[in-house]
């Protein structure tokens, strides 16, 4: 008797990318890969809200993995920058992270950004992926080790 092959039909659609079901699928998928491979992924999300007043003026957020801190993003107010509420929320997330057993905080922003912010902070500038079709967009990407 002949096998009957049956070919399957594999959809690409579009998720909400902040369904808890998800989050859910991608933890136990790297998790289940970094074990395979001797390493522990402990992916953690984390964010530190500066307020004043009860109204949030400043946000930095990210997420801690394997032996890293990444910041994916950093945001004042444009009405409360120059303050140092962007240096405080992240001496937040270094204070937080300090003696868990991380080896850095890396994070990237763009040249028309704040490069020169993030050298005052103490992050050392690893390289830079510059965008000839449009300057402004060059890439920085920022480390800082931590203190064990």
């Amino acid at each position: 008797m002949d096998e009957i092959l049956k070919t399957e039909i594999i959809h690409i659609e579009s998720v909400d990318p902040y369904a808890e079901s998800l989050g859910d699928w991608i933890d136990r998928e790297f998790d289940a890969y970094a074990e395979r491979h001797g390493v522990v992924c402990n992916y953690t999300p984390f964010a530190f809200a500066a307020k004043k007043n009860g109204e949030v003026i400043g946000v930095v957020k990210g997420h801690s993995f394997y032996r890293e801190v990444h910041i994916s993003e950093l945001i004042v107010a444009e009405a409360c920058r120059g303050q140092g509420i962007g240096s405080r929320l992240l001496a937040a997330v270094e204070a937080y992270f300090q003696n868990k057993g991380f080896d850095n905080i890396n994070l990237t922003t763009y040249r028309f950004q704040a490069p020169e912010f993030y050298r005052k902070c103490g992050f050392t500038l690893e390289y830079i992926r510059e965008n000839p079709d449009c300057p402004t967009l060059a890439k920085y990407f920022f480390i800082k080790k931590t203190d064990e």
